[in-house]
């Protein structure tokens, strides 16, 4: 009898070019994109491929559905969902995000990253992520304070002081943190300890809400130094102006950086001369967005991440640089200040051209670092000054980059490679020193 005849692979195009499904599914999965990355930091870490497995699947994923009276009388269900990937370096940690975009690929992707981005820095965390998939926007007080709250109730048997720590993330935000808390606190008594990102007046740590930014300039600063680039005069573009990309925009303004261009979900504005920073914040706190900044051009996202700068700062969403954007951007550098900004063909057609590509896993730590400060505060009953957290902050992500720099020039890597390599060996470790096999 003769076989049956094989499928043909389905075939995706791209503009002109017809590209495989593997190639298409790292452009559009979250976590396999996350995961081809892996593989290579592996191989240069010499892992195993039955060890790969397990340092690559998550330990437990957990999905719930959370149902919402809306203020109009109508019952919403949502989906949320929390992965907690690995804790073999201490207890679970990552942020809760609230976007529609927020699926478990996605969820699965952002608790992988948190997993070797924690050993990057090495902060005694492990890595998960949570999420709903709403779009928030829109949503009222009391609607986004019912919806945390029953969220927190269904996931709060898988939380704990050293068990996982979730913290906020896109579209999450300090009150968000002290629902959070409030809610675990009524089932298991007062906690704060159980999230980071909290109000100060509740236990927060000075310096987390702008943590995030103020690592990645650090980390800019140091490879400014390292690779020979200027900071001060440089022309910055940043996409998103959230908290991540605003807090950027001030920060670099600060340090002398000329910021032509910023957007957020709404819009997006370029100056050739510079933008008064001050005034776009005024500006956006009273309209609640960039579009409209006087003596702006309105320009498009893509036109924003193509444009005449030095450095670009993705800021916002995930997937953003795909290989036909990458092939326009005109900054020699990159600044992953997002979670997975760049796909893995933009990743290769940045580092083909010579476009130094600052890895989110690195850049973005500061976050992270800061709420291990705030968790460290919370245990022992005593807090820090701001010169205290940004002193620390800035030693701990320094040295993170001087590992980096120094595994990426000895082993012939690209930043994002050396990156993963020294936070999987990290991880690796741990679980074998622990005996998990």
């Amino acid at each position: 009898m003769s076989n049956p005849p094989t499928a043909e692979p389905t075939l995706t195009t791209r503009g002109d070019e017809t590209i495989d499904p593997v190639t298409a599914e790292l452009e559009t999965d979250p976590f396999a994109a996350v995961n081809h990355y892996f593989d290579i930091g592996a191989t240069a870490a010499g892992v195993s491929e039955d060890f790969r497995l397990l340092l690559k699947t998550p330990y437990r994923e957990m999905r719930v559905e959370v149902p919402v009276r809306m203020d109009d009388g109508k019952l919403e269900v949502f989906i949320g969902y929390r992965v907690q990937h690995n804790g073999a370096r201490g207890p679970y940690k990552g942020g809760i995000r609230y976007h529609q975009d927020a699926d478990l690929s996605e969820i699965r992707a952002l608790a992988s990253l948190m997993t070797w981005k924690t050993a990057i820095v090495d902060v005694p965390f492990g890595g998960a992520k949570g999420g709903i998939q709403v779009d928030p926007r829109g949503m009222s007080q009391r609607e986004l304070r019912d919806m945390t709250r029953r969220y927190t109730s269904h996931i709060s048997y898988i939380l704990g002081i050293n068990r996982d720590i979730p913290a906020p993330d896109m579209n999450t935000n300090s009150q968000t943190m002290a629902w959070m808390m409030d809610a675990y606190g009524q089932r298991y008594g007062h906690t704060p300890g159980i999230v980071t990102g909290k109000p100060i007046s509740l236990g927060g740590s000075p310096g987390r809400e702008q943590a995030t930014a103020q690592g990645a300039a650090y980390v800019l600063e140091a490879a400014a130094s390292d690779c020979g680039f200027a900071l001060e005069g440089a022309r910055v573009a940043i996409q998103g102006f959230g908290n991540v990309g605003s807090w950027s925009a001030r920060i670099l303004d600060k340090m002398g950086a000329t910021i032509v261009a910023v957007s957020d979900v709404d819009g997006a504005i370029f100056s050739g001369d510079g933008l008064d920073i001050p005034r776009l914040l005024k500006h956006v706190d009273n309209t609640g967005g960039v579009a409209g900044f006087p003596d702006t051009d309105q320009v498009t996202q893509e036109e924003l991440l193509t444009c005449e700068c030095d450095i670009l700062v993705p800021a916002a969403i995930g997937g953003v640089i795909t290989p036909e954007i990458a092939a326009r951007v005109q900054a020699g550098v990159v600044v992953e200040a997002a979670n997975h900004p760049v796909t893995p063909g933009g990743d290769d057609v940045l580092n083909g051209r010579g476009i130094i590509v600052l890895p989110d896993l690195l850049v973005n730590a500061g976050g992270v670092i800061v709420s291990y400060f705030e968790w460290v505060q919370n245990i022992q009953r005593f807090h820090w000054s701001l010169d205290k957290v940004n002193g620390e902050l800035k030693r701990f992500i320094t040295l993170a980059w001087q590992d980096v720099f120094t595994t990426k020039q000895a082993e012939g890597l690209t930043y994002r490679n050396a990156s993963y390599m020294i936070g999987i060996s990290r991880v690796m470790e741990a679980t074998r020193l622990r005996g998990y096999v």
